[in-house]
């Protein structure tokens, strides 16, 4: 009696793998709660290339409406106003990486208590998701030291063109390893009148109705807010934690340190150094980032498969020295668009 089977190198058996890889990659990643197809969130996925041909989106980004509009007895025909937009581009490029495992029949598996191949999947899931969150904050921040795309999720990192560094600093060099040049909530709120004053404005995030903006800080800046002495430092933002509840419906509190003048606050140790006018990094310094709604943009490659992003790819190379099957080298990669 025959039995039909499927092996860890069938195609459609990698096929699963990749879905579910996917899955697991994107949930494992530190900006995944924040990414969504809507222009409310805080990084928009752009999904024109998953299913055509090319390899850049250009997309439009608009501003808020500024017109004083009419009442009674005006005419709204000739007092209309015209929408204002600007547009950027994603560029989409592969991303690989792969590791090597010997067969699940050699001795090299056998010595281990663990699945070598379920092993060389979990590492390249951390990896990717690891590399995913580095590239995005090393957008985020604007950190142009970075060049190779490999850690810039295939795509040249612009120069931040708002920063806020207080007390009238015009460089990240003049911050750097004064001690006197903390991080404090005059900070977070300089941010806040930055963002509603700007033109244009920075757009804030909808969360039930009510404006939001995010900010993400490093260890060191956590630190400093903790251990001021100053009054109504971080014990406001105690007090102001997920308040009226509404943390519990919203993904972007997630993880949250609390909140304060309606900025939700988040822990992330890649925040990048600061970097002085002359282009060197300045080892003491960090940038925190300080987003609203479209503050970044994300776009895949054609889908492999239904929702699937990433490709699953094992294969079987025989070792010069083992002519068996059973003793070959199993390489499993991962291949990003």
């Amino acid at each position: 009696m025959s039995t039909t089977s499927y092996g860890v190198n069938d195609s459609l058996s990698n096929k699963l793998w990749a879905k579910k890889l996917a899955v697991e990659a994107l949930k494992e990643t530190y900006f995944g709660r924040f990414m969504g197809t809507s222009s409310d969130n805080m990084i928009q996925m752009r999904d024109e290339t998953e299913t055509k041909a090319g390899d850049t989106v250009t997309f439009g980004l608009r501003m808020q409406l500024t017109g004083d509009g009419v009442t009674e007895s005006q005419t709204l025909q000739g007092n209309e106003e015209s929408l204002t937009t600007y547009s950027d581009k994603v560029i989409i490029n592969e991303l690989a990486h792969a590791v090597r495992v010997r067969n699940k029949n050699t001795i090299d598996a056998q010595r281990v208590p663990f699945n070598l191949r379920d092993e060389a999947k979990s590492g390249l899931k951390d990896w990717f998701s690891n590399r995913f969150d580095t590239a995005m904050f090393n957008h985020l921040a604007g950190n142009t030291l970075v060049t190779d795309m490999r850690y810039a999720g295939n795509n040249t990192i612009a120069a931040p063109t708002r920063i806020y560094r207080g007390g009238g600093d015009t460089d990240d060099a003049q911050i750097n390893g004064d001690n006197t040049k903390t991080f404090t909530l005059g900070v977070i709120d300089a941010c806040v009148e930055r963002a509603y004053t700007a033109t244009p404005i920075i757009r804030p995030i909808k969360v039930q109705g009510e404006n939001k903006f995010l900010m993400f800080l490093h260890d060191y800046q956590i630190t400093d807010l903790r251990t001021s002495t100053s009054t109504g430092q971080w014990l406001d933002i105690q007090k102001a934690a997920l308040a009226g509840g509404i943390g519990v419906k919203s993904p972007i509190y997630t993880g949250a340190l609390g909140e304060y003048n309606g900025v939700i606050l988040h822990r992330s140790n890649r925040i990048p150094m600061g970097i002085s006018n002359a282009g060197v990094q300045q080892t003491s310094t960090r940038r925190a980032v300080f987003c609203g709604a479209q503050a970044g943009a994300l776009a895949f490659g054609k889908e492999f498969s239904e929702g699937v992003n990433y490709k699953w790819v094992n294969e079987i190379s025989p070792v010069a020295t083992k002519a068996a099957n059973d003793n070959c080298v199993n390489s499993v990669k991962l291949l990003a668009a």
